[in-house]
């Protein structure tokens, strides 16, 4: 009599699915990093200069702005422009707002930011600030970035 002879087979595993959603998963994340470095990318910065204290609050002096660019000033909030050679003169818009300033420096103060080209322009505004002995505050701005002003300065 033949005994009947009984082969095992070997059990072999397919990984191919696994695989397959793993390579879905990454084209996934792929898609996604793009997208999201895109939008960083395509976007503006913009920065909010906000005048507060340790506490969190500004109860003292209101803040004025200055924006010093290569050829010139801006004087915020309603963005008037002083050219560079007019910088210097007494009856220039930023002549004004020193005196201004000046008159009120136990309620105000001034905060300059620069941009990288107007250094220069923020050293002259910086000694005339200093001249009047008015607080000075001053932030440096990235070129591609956009100023923004807080809302509690819209009220002066």
């Amino acid at each position: 009599m033949y005994r009947r002879r009984f082969t095992r087979r070997s059990i072999q595993i397919e990984l191919f699915p696994f695989l397959s959603v793993l390579a879905c998963t990454i084209g996934t994340l792929i898609l996604l990093i793009i997208v999201v470095s895109t939008q960083i990318l395509g976007n503006e910065r913009e920065v909010t200069i906000i005048a507060r204290g340790e506490t969190g609050t500004n109860e003292n002096k209101t803040p004025r702005y200055i924006e010093c660019q290569q050829d010139g000033v801006i004087i915020y909030p309603h963005q008037t422009f002083v050219p560079l050679a007019e910088i210097d003169r007494p009856d220039s818009a930023l002549s004004r707002l020193l005196d201004e300033v000046e008159k009120n420096r136990d309620r105000q103060y001034l905060i300059v930011t620069m941009r990288p080209q107007g250094i220069e322009v923020f050293k002259r505004v910086r000694e005339a600030i200093e001249r009047r002995g008015i607080d000075i505050g001053y932030e440096p701005l990235d070129e591609g970035w956009r100023l923004k002003i807080e809302d509690e300065i819209e009220r002066l």
